[in-house]
């Protein structure tokens, strides 16, 4: 037993680096424990369908029902959030820094092949469940890779299916790092991730940077094959480690599942005793070091960005929205089960028996026979606690709407009192600051560098030309434009604009209206640029492909229809001097 147990050692052996990048994980992932506890208690409630699966189920009360105010909270700041940073396809923009990179070609093509990609890529389906990261967790992580996919015909050509950047959501529990650093980029990260042999496959054949992972399954496989002659009890006596979701050793080895644990960062070298900088070191099944190579980004940092909702001091790890309202939805469901109690015993009260009373059944009808001094009487309730247990579950609902930035106007409901326009206005901008910050903050934090990355990875990675749909705004008409690897290249920033550039619009839309139905609009109007207006509005409603708004059109047009108008009275009356048909 004893030679198979050292055969075992030394088949398992762990590589130096695959040692201390799973320790660095288990290290950082057991800190965070009490953290992930708290997450599932909340996702437990957003999902509850009673109070059997929440931390409600050990109160005393019959009824079991839940009200899902944290779900439709979460609805309704997710809707919001997805609307405002997408509200119609023309939500990003190429800034370019110098002269070259801002012409109007240059442009074109960068922002017709980053919505082609963003399009073709689904990216606002992984940017919606960011979203929800956001919200759930208070903190949303994401990377880029380059895919390339190919569908091979019947006689064997291989038709290119999707070659661009992708944008890649990573869960917040299947990363840690170092939570005190100032920012994600100044800090290592470790990403965990579990994928089956074929998942594993396909991504070294779709993404080139990926081959690596042909290797790492050839190691797998061998390993595999020497293990038919151990037991479970060999490997309980070899191996000192788990993995996290396999049960022991030996079930993860006989499984098609792989554990994959990526490092980025910088590392001092014990070996060498030098300083490891941007690298990027790939370990599977916590042994087995596959990749060790620089970071392949030319921004010198890695490709995984955060943002998070309510920041702490001095810790990475975010707050969220509704992360301290869990304790009111607690009070909700508290209130709203005892009020269903108290009211099951209204409709039903308890009876009160004195004396000698015969058995009989409690109904309608019923025939109670009594000794003398018998009686039977009802526990009376009152109903004044019912109706005060309603008023403070609106109460509360009210509250955690307003606490979780998400203030009821948002969903359309008016609040009460009589308002003119100007005040709506004002409260709408009021109400909605904390919204407009958070969403302002995940757009810039967050989807700003995404898309630099994704068009950074696409210039390093694309080869030959792409051939992608676009839309001419002078012709209206849809063509096909051939983007090459130098059409994409250039010095500046992709940007979004959807919840900054549309919210102040809107806004400003606002200002004007307010401005021009008072005094001041008729003292300034002689000093208004009616051309300058008309292009504020055409901006504003996005509605240039229909040229609505042109330079004196009215006056050319008011011309045309005078002229037609002059034509056609000429034509009555020459038709009108014309003698009748047949007359002599």
């Amino acid at each position: 037993m004893s030679t198979k147990i050292a055969e075992l050692n030394s088949l398992l052996v762990r590589d130096s680096s695959a040692q201390w990048v799973a320790y660095l994980w288990d290290r950082f992932n057991n800190q965070r424990r009490q953290k992930i506890e708290e997450w599932k208690e909340l996702r437990n409630y957003v999902f509850a369908t009673d109070t059997t699966t929440t931390s409600n189920q050990g109160l005393p009360w019959k009824n079991s029902t839940t009200l899902p105010k944290l779900c439709q909270i979460r609805d309704n700041l997710h809707s919001n959030y997805f609307s405002s940073l997408f509200p119609n396809d023309d939500w990003l923009r190429w800034v370019g820094y110098g002269r070259s990179d801002s012409t109007k070609t240059k442009a074109k093509a960068i922002q017709a092949y980053m919505s082609n990609k963003c399009r073709e890529s689904h990216f606002r389906t992984e940017v919606s469940k960011l979203i929800y990261d956001y919200i759930d967790y208070g903190n949303a992580f994401a990377t880029v890779s380059f895919e390339a996919k190919y569908k091979e015909m019947t006689d064997g050509t291989l038709v290119p299916d999707y070659i661009g950047p992708r944008l890649v959501r990573i869960s917040p529990l299947d990363i840690v790092f170092n939570p005190l650093a100032t920012s994600i980029s100044d800090t290592f990260k470790i990403v965990r991730s579990v994928k089956t042999k074929g998942e594993l496959m396909r991504l070294a054949q779709d993404e080139p940077e990926q081959s690596y992972w042909l290797e790492a399954l050839k190691r797998r496989e061998e390993i595999c094959r020497h293990l038919g002659g151990y037991s479970v009890e060999d490997f309980d006596k070899a191996a000192g480690f788990d993995v996290d979701g396999f049960g022991n050793l030996y079930e993860y080895y006989m499984s098609d599942w792989v554990e994959i644990l990526e490092f980025y960062g910088d590392y001092h070298d014990k070996e060498t005793g030098e300083l490891q900088t941007n690298r990027i070191i790939t370990v599977v099944d916590r042994s087995t070091e596959v990749r060790n190579e620089s970071i392949p980004t030319w921004f010198g940092s890695a490709p995984i960005y955060h943002v998070g909702w309510r920041f702490r001091p001095d810790n990475l790890w975010a707050m969220g929205p509704l992360d301290n309202l869990v304790g009111m939805q607690y009070r909700i469901d508290h209130l709203e089960n005892a009020k269903a109690d108290a009211v099951d015993l209204i409709i039903q009260p308890p009876l009160k028996i004195i004396g000698e009373v015969e058995e009989f059944v409690w109904g309608p009808g019923a025939e109670i026979h009594l000794d003398q001094g018998g009686d039977v009487q009802e526990v009376a309730k009152n109903v004044n606690y019912i109706i005060n247990a309603d008023n403070q579950i609106q109460m509360l609902e009210d509250r955690m709407e307003l606490y979780a930035g998400a203030p009821r106007e948002a969903m359309g409901i008016r609040t009460p009192g009589e308002k003119t326009a100007f005040e709506v206005q004002q409260l709408g901008n009021a109400a909605g600051r904390i919204f407009q910050e958070k969403v302002t903050t995940f757009e810039v934090e967050l989807l700003e560098p995404v898309l630099n990355a994704m068009l950074e990875t696409a210039t390093r990675n694309m080869d030959g030309s792409d051939v992608i749909r676009v839309m001419d705004t002078d012709l209206g008409v849809k063509e096909f434009m051939s983007v090459t690897r130098e059409d994409i290249t250039a010095n500046g920033k992709i940007r979004p604009i959807g919840a900054r550039h549309f919210g102040k619009q809107a806004q400003d839309l606002q200002n004007l209206v307010g401005i021009f139905n008072s005094q001041i609009g008729q003292m300034i109007l002689p000093h208004t640029s009616g051309k300058a207006l008309a292009t504020f509005v055409d901006d504003v409603t996005g509605l240039q492909g229909y040229e609505i708004f042109r330079p004196n059109v009215a006056v050319a047009e008011q011309a045309e229809t005078q002229s037609l108008v002059s034509q056609a009275q000429e034509d009555l009356q020459l038709q009108a001097q014309m003698p009748a048909e047949g007359a002599i």
